[in-house]
């Protein structure tokens, strides 16, 4: 019983934190919009996107582990296993975000 109940706040957290700002909508126009000035060189590198989500996801992740850092039981060793999860899953999110560079 106390693996699936941990089962199912660990899934849910990651699932709250992966898919939460991706569903945010999107910013309306601006009225004032300006055209898009001219590349001023071809060989300038690009610039990296920000990806807000990825930031906000790694944020809510690491507060995940902070709280089963905390939590009052070991639930069997599988508080541990959510703890290595959710590190790989910041791992990963990290490599998308040196990918974009």
């Amino acid at each position: 019983m106390k693996h699936w109940f941990l089962s199912l706040v660990v899934m849910a957290i990651l699932v709250f934190a992966l898919t939460f700002p991706a569903g945010a909508p999107a910013a309306p126009p601006a009225h004032n919009a300006q055209p898009a000035a001219a590349a001023p060189h071809a060989s300038a590198a690009p610039v990296p996107e920000p990806h807000p989500e990825i930031h906000e996801a790694i944020e809510s992740l690491r507060h995940a582990r902070e709280h089963l850092n905390h939590a009052a039981h070991d639930f069997g060793g599988h508080r541990v296993d959510a703890i290595r999860s959710i590190d790989e899953a910041i791992h990963q999110l990290q490599v998308c975000l040196e990918y974009d560079k």
